[in-house]
């Protein structure tokens, strides 16, 4: 019986059935400019497939379902034997399937791999964003394991494989496979140098170990295999220790509990312990910091697409919702103060996903000048990205009003979601002493980013300006470490916004450099200032619903 008391009108229609990739003009325009012209045709194709099933119903519902029904621990079996598994909902494997299948983790081998991979894990993070875990680490493992040639060539094929198969099997059996990490531990955290788990040699089995200890965060335990810290004989080493041995036989790989976590309730993250655990090491003894550099790196970039993709849908989410409700006698995005405050999200988005493509071309290019600049770009950009991301979302779920404070508009999920990324792969501080090492032990990676951001230099004179004070602010070496967020910040800034001058609609640059670059900025967003064409940068965030 329909109810009597009233009519339901002025709520917006879901944002549903849309392509995800191809509404979104900035990743699309970052798409064509940083593939080449004979690939960009097939890539878009691709990227267009994936964002039509990341937009449809099928894929919202599948993200609702793996967060509303977080993993359990299985510690033993019916009969007392000890299995340690952890069990997903189906829907969380339909998501990692649908990842692993568009190439999510292949990006090492391809033409134009990075940039491709980078743009689809933007896309379809926004379905879901705890699953990517296991897709992240499992890209960012390639790298590491070709410390060693005879691993890379047995595991490398598996980890970028597009067949997922959920069930844990000995490796040669698996067409496919996914990698986790284990480093951190109770003591140390950050401070890896601190673990004290202990790896002993095995006798007559070069490279063979057997690990004693314990990690506070696994990522991803129901993974094939998990790169792991230890100290060996010579000093911290890096090893691969797997789930399942090549006769079949279960490795010890004791699952404590799953983390209570404020968000990313979809995955599983766990409390482990090794007692003569099986691993294979990962290049020298004593160089475990050095092997797995070019995987924390890589996963490093991944917080910052991880954190623009977040970004991304909750200020489109945001637009949609202006574009469709009333108040006040007209629409919401036509009022002059919202269409400010969009204007403001629509700027910080753009201006993360613009710089998070440009890291990832520079992956592709892999000349000696862009591994430097990488050097000291990526922790700058993981550093201020995710550190925009919460203020971002917050500010999106206040655009839909009570609306957006409720569980089904999908917002306060994000907003859950939104402070993990700045945590995971080293906290801010961690990424600000990282930026301050590049710069102290590695001077071609000052002189790589001046040379990016010179390329816009004459074009806007507060970037110009911009560019002036940071360099008198590195000058100065007087209390560095306690203005390494500082200096961060500002590397992050003056990079992007050489990005947006060189390659954003002059609408969106000069927004940006007034606010960001110029001081012409409140501290909230919504504080742009009012002769700015802010209508242009808020169309320019629509998606179509």
């Amino acid at each position: 019986m329909a109810p009597s008391t009233h009519t339901v009108t002025n709520q917006p229609p879901p944002l549903v059935g849309h392509d995800v990739f191809t509404t979104d003009r900035v990743l699309s325009e970052a798409v064509d400019r940083h593939t080449a012209p004979d690939l960009v045709g097939g890539v878009r194709e691709e990227l267009a497939l994936l964002g039509r099933s990341a937009g449809s119903a099928q894929a919202q519902e599948w993200g609702f379902q793996a967060n509303e029904n977080p993993p359990r621990l299985r510690t033993h079996d019916r009969y007392g034997h000890r299995i340690d598994e952890v069990e997903f909902h189906p829907a969380w494997h339909r998501l990692l399937g649908k990842a692993v299948s568009a190439g999510l983790t292949d990006a090492w081998g391809r033409p134009a791999g990075h940039v491709r991979r980078a743009a689809g894990f933007l896309v379809w993070s926004q379905a879901e964003a705890g699953h990517s875990c296991p897709v992240s680490m499992t890209h960012a493992a390639v790298p590491a394991l070709r410390a060693d040639p005879v691993l890379a060539a047995e595991w490398e094929p598996r980890l970028t494989s597009h067949v997922y198969e959920r069930e844990l099997g000995a490796p040669g059996s698996k067409p496919g496979a996914l990698f986790g990490m284990a480093m951190t531990e109770k003591q140390g955290g950050s401070d890896v140098r601190a673990n004290t788990t202990t790896a002993v040699p095995e006798p007559g089995d070069d490279g063979a170990y057997l690990l004693t200890g314990h990690k506070w965060f696994c990522s991803a335990p129901m993974s094939d295999g998990f790169l792991v810290l230890a100290q060996a004989p010579e000093g911290p080493t890096c090893f691969l220790v797997p789930r399942v041995s090549a006769d079949g036989s279960r490795n010890v790989f004791a699952i404590q509990r799953l983390k209570d976590k404020l968000g990313n309730r979809s995955n599983a993250s766990a409390e482990v312990e090794f007692d003569g655990t099986r691993a294979r090491r990962v290049g020298d003894e004593g160089r475990g910091v050095r092997t797995i550099i070019e995987m924390v790196a890589a996963t490093r970039l991944d917080c910052a697409i991880g954190s623009a993709a977040l970004m991304r849908q909750a200020v489109a989410q945001a637009v949609h919702h202006a574009t469709y409700r009333r108040a006040f006698g007209g629409e919401l995005i036509g009022k002059p103060l919202m269409r400010n405050v969009l204007a403001d999200l629509a700027l910080e988005s753009e201006a993360a996903t613009t710089l998070a493509m440009r890291l990832a071309a520079a992956y592709d290019s892999d000349t000696e000048e862009e591994r430097a600049f990488l050097r000291l770009a990526v922790p700058a950009a993981k550093y201020w990205v995710t550190k925009r991301c919460t203020p971002v979302v917050a500010e999106a779920l206040e655009c839909l009003g009570g609306n957006g404070y409720v569980e089904e508009s999908g917002l306060p999920r994000l907003l859950r979601e939104s402070p993990l990324n700045s945590i995971w792969e080293g906290s801010g501080n961690v990424q600000a002493l990282d930026v301050l090492r590049a710069l102290q032990r590695e001077p071609q990676a000052l002189d790589a980013f001046l040379r990016e951001v010179g390329r816009a230099r004459g074009a806007d004179h507060r970037l110009d300006r911009a560019i002036r004070d940071l360099l008198t602010e590195l000058a100065d070496l007087e209390g560095i470490e306690a203005r390494a967020r500082r200096v961060a910040e500002r590397i992050a800034l003056v990079l992007q916004g050489s990005l947006l001058v060189r390659w954003a609609p002059p609408q969106v640059a000069d927004a940006f450099c007034a606010s960001r670059l110029g001081g012409d900025w409140g501290t909230a967003f919504g504080t742009l200032p009012h002769t700015l064409d802010l209508a242009s940068v808020v169309d320019r965030a629509r998606a179509a619903g």
